[in-house]
């Protein structure tokens, strides 16, 4: 497997391949779901359905096909979305009278839907969510982050008042901060999206990003306030209190199996994937080790803690296969296993099984009697200790005092020869597209998004020298 330090993007794309994730299909930047990257997305929708049920949000689905003349109603989604649209124009020998465009997201087709559903003040809030497939035909590719067709959750609502949209907006948005911090493990930075990288026809976007380790950002979850632009385009209009027909206002919110690309770069290691128990598909793995076959007594004491492991609920494991103890040790470290237990006659004499955790070093014996404590507490501990791992590397590659472009410059080249990353940048921005394109043009970074809550405020702009209006964290981006 490549350096995962010097060969980063070389080291993921065999990772997610040899860890049997994923595999290339015959389409042009898509991928098939492997078993297990399909069961890590599967964690990922138990644990926001959750969020979903708890809100009150209920699940729908929505065709895959939509009519040109949808997006032709709100002006700039077109525009935003035009060059990704893969276009059905015929079906066998006859011509469609209008194109159907495959899915980009689906503010248009739901908009639609809402104009028809929401009449009466007595019908808002009206929330749904989506779980769906989309396309974008992406020129760039690399599996889970940017495919062509990817999967994802889509968030619509619709609200009478600004405000209760607004906290929608901003609730989804907190929510991708804790499914990522808490669920995944992932640290990540949340605020608004400069106008530039605002979602195609939003007011405003809001995003947290997460920091991989070679320092490129990954957007990780995106929350859109849609005032009332797609309520006009579409007529979503309901009669209020004061007998006046009024537009909605609207929110849509989406995270997807980007998610995935995500933890696996922020946790894996030169051995494989590192996952949180959390989603892994295997938290705990046995296996035999030593002259095991000669000992029937290795095997009892094994079916014993699978069967006792299994009916604790655990997604457990047992790998009785014929390979060699250091073959199995290597397939299940690159797996990302959370656990492994091994056993073997000497450890049956002695009353204990060798232990070892994906993300500690050392092994360790527990005694058959305390197996079930043991498991259930390493695995409690596991994400926080990722977490905190993660967090500690993300401080260590944050710069904030770089305020100028050459002094940017300057970082870059100096993190280059050193062989480090460049990380996230925090700088002063004076509100202009000017200073972004300059910026991207001339380093390759490009604008993540202007904080909540900044460590420090930036005063200058770091290109022209003006009063910065704002300050924002730029990096390098998948």
């Amino acid at each position: 497997m490549s350096e995962q330090t010097n060969e980063f993007t070389e080291w993921y794309l065999q990772t997610v391949q040899q860890s049997e994730l994923m595999a290339y299909s015959s389409v042009r930047g898509s991928i098939i779901f492997r078993p297990d990257g399909y069961e890590l997305w599967e964690h990922i929708q138990e644990e926001f359905n959750k969020f979903l049920k708890k809100q009150g949000i209920r699940n729908a689905y929505f065709p895959m096909l939509i009519p040109q003349s949808f997006f032709m109603k709100e002006s700039d989604h077109v525009e935003g979305f035009a060059p990704e649209i893969p276009w059905v124009t015929e079906v066998g020998d006859e011509k469609l009278e209008e194109p159907l465009g495959l899915r980009p997201t689906s503010e248009t087709t739901i908009g639609e839907a809402f104009s028809d559903w929401i009449n009466s003040y007595r019908d808002l809030p009206y929330e749904i969510n989506q779980w769906a497939n989309v396309f974008r035909w992406e020129k760039k590719t690399l599996p889970f982050l940017r495919t062509s067709e990817f999967l994802w959750q889509e968030g619509h609502t619709a609200h009478a008042t600004e405000r209760e949209a607004y906290e929608r907006t901003m609730s989804a948005l907190d929510e991708y901060e804790r499914l990522c911090e808490e669920f995944l493990a992932i640290p990540v930075y949340k605020g608004k999206k400069t106008p530039s990288e605002r979602f195609a026809g939003a007011v405003d976007t809001y995003s947290v990003e997460a920091m991989m380790q070679d320092g490129k950002a990954v957007q990780a979850g995106t929350s859109h306030y849609m005032g009332t632009n797609f309520a006009k385009a579409f007529d979503i209009t309901y009669l209020n209190k004061e007998n006046q027909h009024v537009h909605a206002y609207t929110t849509s919110w989406g995270a997807s199996t980007r998610l995935i690309g995500a933890l696996i770069m922020s946790h894996g290691d030169q051995n494989g994937l590192v996952l949180p128990p959390t989603v892994a598909p295997t938290q705990i793995v046995l296996m035999p080790v030593g002259p095991w076959k000669k000992n029937p007594g290795v095997m009892e004491k094994l079916d014993e803690i699978f069967y006792n492991l299994k009916e604790a609920g655990y997604r457990v494991r047992l790998d009785d296969s014929d390979n060699t103890p250091g073959y199995k040790f290597n397939e299940w470290e690159l797996k990302g296993a959370c656990i492994r237990i091994e056993c073997g006659p000497r450890d049956i004499e002695n009353g204990h099984v060798i232990v070892k955790s994906r993300d500690v070093a050392d092994k360790q014996k527990v005694a058959f009697e305390e197996i079930d404590t043991f498991v259930a507490d390493e695995l409690t501990a596991m994400t926080p200790r990722l977490l905190e791992k993660a967090r500690k590397r993300v401080k260590e590659n944050e710069y904030l005092h770089i305020n100028t472009l050459q002094e940017l410059k300057e970082h870059i080249e100096t993190c280059k020869e050193e062989d480090k990353t460049p990380g996230f940048v925090l700088i002063g921005w004076d509100g202009t597209e000017e200073t972004e394109e300059t910026i991207k043009e001339e380093t390759g970074f490009t604008t993540r998004n202007i904080p909540f809550e900044a460590p420090m405020e930036k005063e200058v702009d770091i290109v022209s020298g003006k009063p910065a209006k704002h300050t924002l964290w730029i990096a390098r981006a998948y």
